[in-house]
């Protein structure tokens, strides 16, 4: 098959799944909240029986990661998500204010497109399905190419468990020829109404500016601060546990410590112990150069493999077990990869003379990348963990906590989630973990509380006696609703 038949095929794919989508929408919409949950539900439950397998076929056709995380990715996605979503109202009228008369209704966006990964391809296939069913939609997966079997069984499996729980078929599909113009097809379709976009920066970008409303999010690149007052062994196993779970794949995953010089040697002392291994200067040159592309974009090749695997690729001798390779450094560019989003367990070391150092540190690193995203603080000061909280451009500042497992909310009582949105700083619509309330309009039904009478207030009642400057105001104010009126 020649790559324009295959372009062609893609674009005629999308036209035919989108509009058995929107059919399937139209009739959907108007299901009740309990078919809904019952629907929701009974994929989750599905899901959740499948994880292992599905965490097994992530892992043999990418490459990346660990598959043994994956399951747990995959028990995140399906039964924590459904959790916190269960009693969460998403048909029909969803709040009565009766004393302001004001009634909120509920209304699906559509068909969503939902732009899948190849870094958590299952575990994002089965949050989007749950949380786009729950808010009444249709959805749409368009695959990362890399991870298009594994994504495509996934769908298969939430697609048949809501056609068989009552759904209407069509509801759930996943596009099987993913190609940049059938993907770019899938954007501008008018039917179309919202795209879901997690993934790179370039895909990122597309979604927002194809036309059609849009959530996304880009890369993270978390830095961790280990204050002086923290429990150090505690928060470097939190570090440890965090950077190498699934091989480092997750964007909240940290990607660079900061600490104070008073600190520093119980720190390193602390890594070394727990695994991580410093890198030589001439080793963290070699390394650096295998981390970016020609493009200056993280290279596929070292994407979710562990330090081990590393190492053997970099001809680097370190001892059996290291966890971590960490490379110490003073400045922050574009250019220097270990101040990016590094998507395997590679961390950078930076030393601060105090912890308003250390905050301004953090402020560069995610000014260079990752504005809007997450960073960690380990600390036992309110009063710094506060001023943190204040002071960075992120949307999510986690406090002693493994900054992968915080940021999705495992961790942490944040919103599960496996899309991050990064806020405006970021260039993202929100700054939520994203959930079904970001998928539906409200429909407010506003009952009228006052008459014209009312507005108009002083200006019809009687001045007699009233004094100059009253008199003066009110003739202003009259004189401003004759523009108006």
């Amino acid at each position: 098959m020649g790559t324009l038949d295959k372009d062609l095929l893609s674009i005629q794919e999308v036209r035919d799944t989108v509009r058995k989508a929107k059919q399937a929408q139209v009739e959907f919409k108007e299901y009740s909240q309990s078919q809904v949950d019952h629907i929701v539900n009974a994929m989750a439950l599905a899901a959740q029986n499948h994880a292992e397998r599905l965490a097994r076929l992530a892992k043999e056709e990418t490459g990346y990661g660990k598959w043994e995380d994956k399951v747990v990715k995959n028990i995140f996605a399906s039964k924590f998500v459904c959790d916190s979503i269960k009693d969460m109202k998403t048909v029909g009228v969803i709040h009565e204010d009766k004393d302001n008369r004001v009634i909120e209704i509920a209304v699906p966006v559509g068909v969503v497109a939902g732009l899948i990964p190849s870094t958590n391809p299952t575990s994002t296939t089965i949050y989007k399905a749950l949380i786009a069913l729950k808010a009444g939609n249709a959805i749409v997966f368009s695959p990362h190419p890399s991870a298009k079997n594994c994504i495509a069984e996934t769908a298969k499996i939430l697609s048949d468990t809501a056609v068989a729980s009552g759904a209407p078929d069509g509801i759930i599909a996943c596009l099987n020829l993913p190609t940049m113009q059938g993907t770019q097809a899938l954007l501008t379709h008018k039917d179309v109404d919202l795209i879901l976009a997690t993934g790179g920066e370039a895909m990122v970008r597309a979604a927002y500016s194809s036309g059609t409303p849009a959530i996304g999010v880009g890369p993270g690149n978390a830095p961790a601060f280990i204050e002086r007052s923290a429990d150090i062994p505690l928060a470097v196993k939190r570090i440890v546990e965090s950077k190498t779970f699934d091989n480092g794949v997750i964007c909240a995953s940290e990607q660079s410590i900061i600490v104070e010089q008073c600190s520093k040697e119980v720190v390193v002392t602390e890594l070394r112990r727990q695994g991580a291994y410093f890198l030589g200067r001439e080793e963290s040159t070699h390394v650096a150069s295998l981390l970016l592309g020609p493009n200056k974009a993280i290279n596929p090749a070292v994407v979710g493999k562990s330090a081990m695997e590393l190492a053997v690729m970099l001809d680097i001798a370190v001892p059996h077990g290291t966890t971590l390779l960490i490379s110490e450094q003073d400045s922050v560019s574009y250019d220097n990869p270990y101040s990016r989003e590094k998507l395997t367990p590679v961390l950078a070391l930076y030393t601060a003379s105090g912890w308003e150092d250390a905050c301004l540190r953090c402020l560069e690193l995610l000014n260079n990348e990752g504005k809007g995203h997450t960073m960690i603080i380990h600390s036992n000061n309110e009063q710094i963990i506060r001023e943190f909280g204040l002071k960075k451009n992120v949307s999510r500042v986690l406090v002693n906590t493994p900054g992968a497992l915080g940021g999705i909310g495992a961790t942490t009582n944040l919103s599960p989630a496996l899309t991050l949105g990064c806020g405006a700083v970021g260039g993202s619509s929100t700054s939520d973990n994203v959930g079904p309330q970001n998928l539906f309009n409200i429909r407010r039904v506003a009952w009228g509380v006052r008459e014209l009478s009312d507005l108009k207030g002083t200006t019809q009642t009687d001045t007699k006696g009233s004094d100059p400057a009253t008199l003066e105001l009110e003739l202003i104010i009259k004189n401003l609703l004759k523009q108006f009126v």
